[in-house]
């Protein structure tokens, strides 16, 4: 964004708290309702990123450029979608990082697709599937809106089925079975490469880490991530009453070269 100005047809943070936040596409005739009051959407063009601007009972409302947890969390869904927290530890852990290639079953909303594709861009590409239609146009929408269209490509495909895609450099899997899909995710991987497998019980873990070692993955290993906002004043800074607890576990594997004779 050049001249750091709003345009007809961006999509613009409402900012007015950390918890009262709109993503909006900026278009005539548009209005922001909010319980602070509203504004004219099309009164915030070609204003700068950054500025505010005053609802109809003054109360002022930030206009911020959106990053992409804002396009994450607004965008629609029928499922939970991953927290920041664990798709940063995925990242982390799988060295996900430009010009790499992916693999991922159970596309579901797009949201942990878009985080993937964003950070392995502009060389990169991400292969996603999934079995259902809804899924498959919700996930269009969501990663068209986030702009990262060109680096993705959207299946409708049973995984169980196989998969084309051969020497992925990561693999990830969030579905309700994943111990079903490890043989195939394997021979998607080339000798190295890494997979990743979201699991919301203990039960599924189980499941996936033994099917894990009988196709001889190396380096598993399973985490669950806490994470605990502070309330910061002056004198009187401690741990929220609140945190975000159990959300999901992550297993992690690398496929050793031994797995390729098999």
């Amino acid at each position: 964004m050049k001249d750091n100005l709003v345009k007809e047809n961006d999509f613009v943070l409402f900012y007015l708290s950390p918890r009262k936040k709109w993503l909006i596409q900026v278009s005539p005739g548009k209005q922001v309702h909010t319980h602070a009051g509203y504004i004219e959407v099309e009164n915030v063009i070609g204003k700068e990123y950054g500025t505010s601007v005053m609802t109809n009972t003054n109360q002022e409302i930030y206009l911020l450029y959106p990053k992409l947890n804002d396009y994450i969390f607004k965008s629609k869904r029928a499922t939970q979608i991953l927290y920041p927290k664990d798709m940063a530890i995925i990242a982390s852990w799988t060295d996900l990082s430009h010009g790499k290639k992916v693999i991922e079953t159970g596309t579901g909303s797009g949201s942990l697709s878009c985080f993937i594709a964003n950070l392995i861009r502009p060389d990169g590409h991400l292969y996603t599937y999934d079995i259902r239609e809804e899924s498959h146009e919700t996930a269009k929408k969501n990663i068209e809106k986030a702009g990262l269209s060109e680096f993705i490509t959207l299946k409708i495909k049973d995984a169980k089925l196989g998969l084309e895609e051969r020497d992925m450099d990561v693999a990830i899997l969030d579905l309700g079975d994943p111990w079903t899909l490890i043989k195939t995710m394997k021979d998607c991987l080339r000798p190295g490469g890494i997979l990743a497998s979201v699991s919301p019980t203990i039960n599924q873990v189980e499941k996936v880490v033994i099917e894990l070692q009988n196709e001889g993955f190396l380096e598993i290993e399973t985490l669950e991530i806490l994470m605990r906002d502070m309330e910061v004043r002056e004198g009187k800074t401690r741990p929220a009453m609140r945190m975000i607890g159990h959300t999901t576990y992550l297993t992690f594997a690398r496929k050793s070269l031994d797995t390729v004779k098999g």
